[in-house]
């Protein structure tokens, strides 16, 4: 895997609301903290809303059971997480069902191919495939193998059976960031740090990155990349947070 986007356009927008949605057990809500997480890095200006299912969890495949994130990241100064998606990162076809409404029209859908089996679509209460009935017309669709192109890679790595899918969602990590002109050292030192304990599984999620963003490299499905500048700030030390923590920081007499 290469840093250099130079091969494709390159657009420079100032704002773009992304959200990803899958099974509770897809890793949706890692892989937006962690593209939350670089674009902080980054510079942006940022806002996120984390969407989880219930407690008590749904079939795997159903409706109740998505779980999604959107993260919405500026070269401006933002104060909500966006009304409408640019982008949707739908990992099945329940995922695709529950938040395509979210999604504005002429905005870009990302599937994995790979989770639109008949059964996935009978269990998401489709009729027919939207992949192929003309339901999607107004939408960019770009469908990737994200599930086989993962296992293909992580299998030469001794990973076996369900567990070569569960890196699944670095490879769409890798893509988006690859889209939006992330760092991607950034990512590769933090999979090494989280996953340090299990060689294993710290390689697999390092392949499965690479090889999400070696394939907006190479595809031709997506045909530009994009960037978001750093927002002007005075300097200082920010720190990225979620609402339970700004609620116990507030509560807390060491930070009242």
């Amino acid at each position: 895997m290469t840093d250099d986007t130079a091969t494709k356009p390159h657009e420079e927008i100032t704002d773009v609301v992304i959200r990803l949605a899958g099974d509770s057990g897809d890793g949706m809500q890692l892989t937006g903290s962690q593209f939350t997480a670089v674009s902080a890095l980054a510079g942006n200006d940022l806002a996120t809303l984390p969407d989880f299912p219930a407690e008590i969890r749904a079939p795997a495949g159903t409706l109740p059971g998505v779980s999604a994130f959107q993260v919405r990241i500026s070269s401006e100064d933002i104060s909500t997480p966006g009304d409408i998606a640019d982008v949707l990162v739908a990992m099945n076809p329940a995922a695709l069902r529950s938040e395509l409404p979210k999604v504005r029209p002429g905005g870009m859908v990302i599937v994995n191919g790979d989770g639109f089996g008949e059964r996935d679509l009978e269990k998401a209460g489709y009729d027919a495939n939207p992949l192929e009935d003309g339901s999607l017309d107004e939408y960019h669709v770009v469908e990737v193998p994200m599930t086989s192109l993962t296992v293909t890679k992580v299998k030469e790595l001794g990973v076996k059976g369900r567990d070569a899918e569960r890196s699944k969602n670095f490879f769409a990590l890798g893509l988006l960031c690859w889209m939006y002109s992330r760092n991607p050292s950034d990512l590769r030192d933090w999979i090494e740090q989280r996953f340090s304990s299990n060689e294993l599984v710290k390689n697999s999620n390092l392949t499965a990155f690479e090889v999400g963003w070696s394939f907006g490299e190479t595809t031709e499905l997506i045909p530009v990349t994009r960037s978001v500048a750093p927002m002007e700030r005075p300097p200082g030390t920010y720190r990225n947070i979620d609402g339970n923590t700004g609620i116990a920081w507030g509560s807390s007499p060491r930070h009242s």
